[in-house]
């Protein structure tokens, strides 16, 4: 008979080198920001620029081009004068949105402990 921790060690490494895999795409400050904006639509580069505060344009053009290339957003160019260019989520980084949510409802929900927390904390002295 196997004892619980010979079964799980090898299940909590795939999950830690799938949660590493993750990250590596979505590592850095800014890339879950940009799903946050594209969730609700296609959106203008200027667009971007504006929802997301303190990234600089710089920064953002970099993030968007190594989106691109893991799939999860599409570029089009519109054939405008002058022309546009807009960016959404494909099919494939649509699939983040549930851990956006999540991620956003438990953000919703520390804030409120924490503010409560220090409301309490306020009230003691």
């Amino acid at each position: 008979m196997m004892e619980n921790n010979e079964v799980s060690i090898p299940q909590c490494k795939v999950k830690i080198m799938a949660i590493s895999d993750a990250m590596y795409i979505m590592g850095g400050k800014w890339k879950m920001h940009i799903i946050a904006s594209l969730c609700y639509g296609a959106r203008r580069y200027s667009e971007l620029l504006e929802n997301i505060d303190n990234i600089s344009g710089k920064m953002l053009s970099r993030e968007l081009k190594e989106m691109e290339t893991n799939l999860l957003i599409e570029r089009k160019v519109m054939d405008t004068r002058p022309f546009t260019v807009q960016y959404e989520l494909t099919e494939y980084g649509k699939k983040l949105l549930p851990v956006i949510d999540s991620l956003a409802d438990w953000g919703i929900e520390h804030r409120k402990i924490i503010m409560k927390g220090s409301l309490e904390k306020e009230h003691q002295y």
